[in-house]
């Protein structure tokens, strides 16, 4: 049952109720763990190939050593801690958008992988992490005999 205030809704009200439908009907069509159009750091493409899964995540100033990179029970783990220059004492910001510290972001993968052989690589501010795909979970051609 919802509540409902008596009275003249703001245009605020309006505003929030109506993000949260939509927030709503994007989590339906989501298939990872986190929304459709999240603002998740570091924001990452996915992609496959016949034997490889690739994650691509952009994390401009983070050095390898800031990076630790685990996969757990079909998810791959990001952890890292970016640094950001501070302003000395004095300084007052007129727009600050580049946000530092301790980020994590958790990735569904969408099949097993052989967590043996992920490799990691750092190139000019992207992370490229190649997930090779286990044995089992890679297409099989099957032959078809006559009878």
């Amino acid at each position: 049952m919802a509540i409902i205030r008596w009275g003249v809704p703001s245009s605020y009200d309006e505003m929030d109720r109506l993000r949260q439908e939509v927030d709503r009907i994007f989590d339906q069509y989501s298939t990872g763990t986190e929304p459709l159009f999240s603002r998740a750091y570091p924001a990452v493409n996915i992609t496959e190939d016949g034997d490889n899964y690739y994650v691509r995540a952009e994390i401009p100033g983070v050095s390898p050593e800031a990076l630790e990179i685990s996969v757990v029970e079909g998810r791959l783990l990001i952890k890292g801690d970016r640094k950001v220059g501070t302003a000395d004492q004095g300084t007052s910001y007129h727009r600050r958008e580049r946000e530092g510290g301790f980020f994590r972001r958790t990735i569904g993968l969408p099949a097993r992988v052989n967590a043996e052989k992920v490799l990691a690589n750092v190139k000019n501010g992207v992370l490229i992490v190649t997930l090779p795909k286990a044995e089992d979970s890679k297409p099989r051609k099957i032959s078809v005999k006559t009878a």
